[in-house]
């Protein structure tokens, strides 16, 4: 019989943490030794526990996931774990940069539980494919279907202005993925521009729209959504991270 994955997770998100080594921890194959909230904590852990895996953010605090992956790729903590990076930024050099430290998969947030799941089985050739079955063809439905879905959701009502807002911003993000880093001279103008209105009433609006949704208390259907706890009913986003977080979700989904 095989031996379990030793998993040691590094995350400084307490509900991502969380939510990951319940999930991970309830599979057959898989032992979680630790949970650290950065790189110094993930290295002692190593020197304790010797996982043979390792899932691990990339931005934390005090000491970040590359230092992590540095130390590990040196060899002075022994065999390096077969490793995950998860990160919130899918930039190609960040990519190309976790690659060569010695990480096999790099998986952008937000992501599937069942998945991350799988690729940890595949490190280990642990997960036996499933011969395909042909399934009928389903027509997928549109962006703004999606979008729309969403909001229902997690109740963004339809009549306020910052619904229309929310979706051309999370659109033009989508096709544009680094304009979210600038939200104020580039997103806001082209949303007021297509609307006919300024940058500050796109602004205030989309806040208006995230707060109505907030106060109603449907947070957990964004939780579902995503597959893991992302936010409780006291932690609102603001509005450049709830476009990215939902403009990212439809972009996986799309290239899934």
């Amino acid at each position: 019989m095989q031996e379990k994955i030793k998993l040691l997770i590094a995350e400084d998100n307490g509900y991502l943490s969380s939510n990951i080594k319940d999930f991970m921890a309830s599979q057959p194959e898989i032992e979680v030794v630790g949970v650290a909230v950065n790189a110094q904590e993930a290295l002692e852990m190593v020197k304790l526990t010797q996982p043979t895996a390792l899932i691990t953010d990339l931005i934390m605090p005090q000491s970040d996931g590359f230092v992590l992956l540095e130390k590990l790729s040196s060899g002075q903590y022994g065999k390096m774990p077969e490793t995950i990076v998860l990160s919130a930024l899918g930039n190609e050099a960040m990519i190309q940069r976790a690659l060569s430290l010695g990480a096999k998969y790099y998986m952008v947030k937000p992501f599937e539980l069942d998945l991350l799941y799988k690729r940890l089985l595949d490190l280990f050739n642990m997960r036996s494919v499933p011969t395909k079955v042909p399934v009928p063809a389903v027509k997928s439905r549109s962006l703004d279907e999606k979008i729309t879905s969403i909001f229902l959701s997690i109740g963004i009502p339809a009549h306020i202005k910052g619904y229309q807002y929310l979706r051309e911003g999370i659109k033009i993000t989508i096709r544009n993925p680094e304009i979210i880093n600038t939200i104020t001279k580039e997103l806001y103008p082209g949303i007021a521009q297509h609307f006919g209105t300024t940058p500050s009433k796109v602004e205030r609006a989309i806040r208006h729209a995230i707060e109505v949704a907030w106060s109603r208390g449907r947070i957990e259907n964004l939780n579902e959504i995503f597959g893991y706890k992302i936010y409780n009913n006291n932690d609102k986003p603001t509005n450049g991270e709830f476009i990215a977080l939902i403009a990212d979700r439809l972009t996986i989904e799309q290239t899934a």
